[in-house]
């Protein structure tokens, strides 16, 4: 029978998750929501996702498609998505289904993907899960920047994860930039048109080495030349990213 391809676009909480990708021996997001689709298609399902989240981080919109027979429940989006949401754990939602054409692709024609990396400074244990806390407030202005250094098309060897196999390490940053939100909690916001493993988390580790410990905004400039994972700061913890955007021509 012939199949044709849907895109799912999904949001998930990641702490009780290892990441995106499925792993031999532990959940992942991916396993999830395989099970979940084949347990509603009565078939087996395969998923293809945007990029690969690590151990912990959080997605607010990530895609994923999928091969299926289009018949029964995959014609009534709403019913679909219904019935998707109740076979899924409670920190996994599934937002849209969108059929695309037999070659689209979730990974390969993304056009750019955005992360958010939110820190707060008042201890609170309500927020905890979401945000990474800070006892001390940096100095944004420097961070903001020593962003600016990050824009453009280079090589960032320096915050990948050291033996990690890519085919390049070169990555188009769009957008760099820190907000305060309601004064209280500071995010930061990138755009690029792909990512590194562990890249953001070890690009706001290196913007804390300058807001917090004074050293100055070329330092980024420092990191990005000596393509040294050594050079840049520590990766901050997992919970405080989320995977907030990816874009396509057709979506």
């Amino acid at each position: 029978m012939d199949k044709r391809r849907f895109f799912l676009e999904i949001a998930y909480f990641g702490q009780s998750y290892h990441g995106w990708q499925v792993q031999n021996n532990a959940i992942s997001v991916q396993e999830v929501l395989n099970k979940a689709l084949a347990t509603l298609l009565r078939e087996p399902i395969e998923t293809t996702g945007a990029g690969r989240t690590d151990t912990g981080v959080h997605a607010k919109q990530l895609y994923a498609h999928f091969d299926a027979a289009a018949v029964g429940i995959l014609t009534n989006p709403e019913r679909f998505i219904h019935s998707l949401n109740a076979l899924l754990p409670f920190d996994v939602a599934v937002k849209r289904l969108i059929e695309v054409a037999d070659d689209a692709h979730a990974r390969f024609d993304a056009t750019h993907r955005s992360y958010e990396y939110h820190l707060h400074f008042h201890k609170d244990p309500f927020i905890y899960p979401y945000s990474c806390f800070l006892r001390d407030r940096p100095d944004v202005d420097r961070m903001n920047e020593a962003a600016q250094f990050l824009l453009g098309k280079q090589d960032f060897e320096c915050f990948s994860k050291s033996h990690t196999q890519v085919f390049t390490n070169i990555c188009d940053i769009r957008r760099a930039e820190w907000l305060w939100h309601d004064e209280q909690d500071l995010v930061f916001h990138i755009t690029a048109d792909r990512f590194l493993r562990n890249m953001v988390r070890a690009i706001v580790g290196t913007s804390l080495e300058i807001g917090l410990k004074g050293k100055p905004a070329s330092f980024m400039q420092e990191v990005i030349k000596s393509k040294s994972r050594g050079k840049a700061g520590v990766s901050v913890p997992a919970h405080g990213l989320y995977l907030t955007e990816v874009a396509y021509p057709y979506i």
